[in-house]
């Protein structure tokens, strides 16, 4: 017997959609448009909805009595060529390239006060392509 389609599937979740709060979205909003270069919808009225591209989610523990909380990390293939990109198109970078085991990382900031996003090139194999 044929076991069916994923359990996400028969959830209907079709998406994961992230948020980025930030004192100016206009700023953050023209970053993730002009600087990341992500295709977008408008919403109505200027805010801008964009697309992501693939994702995958993973859950990791706190730090001992730490507090729980979200992070949203942009991957790449190649992250000395991606941040001299980005760099190029202006972005600050506020954590140069380390190793942090399951990848190489760096922090990129995101204007308009929403803080510091994290970029790396992972050493896991990805989830975001499967079917």
């Amino acid at each position: 017997m044929a076991a069916g389609p994923p359990a996400y599937h028969r959830l209907m979740i079709t998406a994961v959609h992230t948020l980025v709060y930030a004192r100016d979205p206009e700023q953050a909003r023209a970053f993730f448009r002009d600087v990341l270069g992500w295709p977008h919808v408008d919403a109505g009225g200027g805010w801008l909805i964009f697309k992501t591209g693939p994702s995958e989610l993973g859950v990791h523990p706190t730090d001992e009595g730490g507090r729980a909380h979200h992070q949203i990390s942009l991957m790449c293939d190649d992250i000395a060529a991606t941040l001299a990109d980005l760099k190029a198109k202006g972005a600050e970078v506020t954590q140069e390239v380390r190793n942090d085991g399951f990848g190489l990382t760096a922090v990129i900031e995101v204007p308009g006060g929403a803080g510091g996003m994290m970029l790396y090139q992972p050493r896991h194999p990805p989830a975001y392509d499967l079917d």
